[in-house]
C-alpha cells in the first residue's frame, strides 16, 4: 500500500493520507512494452561487440534477482562503455520495433489514468521515436512529458526535470518501473514509487527496496491511483 507520512507532534490535526497523485512517471521497457525477450536476444551480440561476459540461459533468472549495478558489475562492463552500448542498442532497437508490443492491459491502464485527470510522463533510456512507435498514436498522445535516451543511472535528474516542467511537487508524483534503478531514482527525488511484477527484475528484488506498492497487473495500477 502507499506509504504513510511520518507522525508529527503538532497541536493541529494532520492528515494521515499523502496528497493525491497528480502525475505518474512511467518507465518504458519492461513496464509498458514487453521488450525483455528482444533485449535478451541481443545480449550475446552486445557482449561480443563490447567485450563483456555473455549471459548463459541458466543465469537469467538468477540475475533478475540482483540490483542493476550488480548485474553490470557481474558482466564486467566498465562505466565508460555504458553510453556507447546504450546508443547502439537504441539504434538497433529502432529496426525491430515491429517485433515488440505493449503488455496486455497497458492501453486500458493509460486510458483510465488519463481519463481520471492524472498527467502522464515517460522517462526511459530508450529513444522517443522507438517508444512512440510501440505505444501507437493514441497512447502517445496521453503522455504530456517525454524524457528519453536517459543514461542507465541517470533517471533521477530526469525525474527532477519532469517535476519542474509539470510544476508538480515530488509528493504529488508517482513513479512506476520494472528495475531496481527505477525505485532508487524515485527515492532520491522523494517521489512515491511502485514496481511492476511483470518486467525484468524479480519481484523479490524490487520488494527489497521497499517501494510504496508492487503491482501485479496494469489494471492494479489504474485501480490504486484513480480511486
Amino acid at each position: 500500500m502507499l506509504a504513510s507520512p511520518r507522525t508529527l507532534r503538532q497541536t493541529v490535526p494532520v492528515s494521515s493520507e499523502p496528497p493525491p497523485v497528480r502525475l505518474v512517471i512511467f518507465d518504458f521497457d519492461g513496464t509498458l512494452s514487453d521488450s525483455g525477450h528482444w533485449f535478451l536476444g541481443i545480449v550475446d551480440h552486445l557482449a561480443q561487440r563490447y567485450r563483456f561476459r555473455t549471459v548463459e540461459p541458466a543465469e537469467v533468472e538468477r540475475l533478475r534477482g540482483w540490483p542493476t549495478r550488480d548485474v553490470v558489475r557481474h558482466l564486467g562492463i566498465p562505466a565508460w562503455k555504458l553510453p556507447f552500448i546504450a546508443r547502439y542498442t537504441r539504434t538497433l532497437f529502432a529496426l525491430h520495433t515491429h517485433e515488440v508490443s505493449l503488455f496486455d492491459g497497458v492501453t486500458e491502464m493509460l486510458a483510465a489514468l488519463h481519463d481520471a485527470g492524472i498527467r502522464l510522463a515517460l522517462v526511459t533510456s530508450n529513444a522517443e521515436i522507438n517508444a512512440r512507435r510501440i505505444l501507437g498514436e493514441e497512447n502517445a498522445r496521453r503522455f504530456e512529458i517525454w524524457e528519453c535516451a536517459s543514461s542507465l543511472y541517470g533517471k533521477a535528474p530526469r525525474f527532477r526535470r519532469v517535476l519542474k516542467r509539470a510544476g508538480v511537487a515530488a509528493d504529488e508524483a508517482f513513479a512506476i518501473g520494472d528495475e531496481t534503478r527505477d525505485i532508487e531514482a524515485a527515492r532520491r527525488c522523494g517521489i512515491r514509487c511502485g514496481g511492476v511484477g511483470w518486467g525484468y527484475a524479480h519481484p523479490k528484488a524490487l520488494c527489497a527496496l521497499e517501494p510504496d506498492h508492487l503491482f501485479d497487473t496494469p489494471g492494479a495500477v489504474a485501480r490504486l491511483l484513480t480511486r
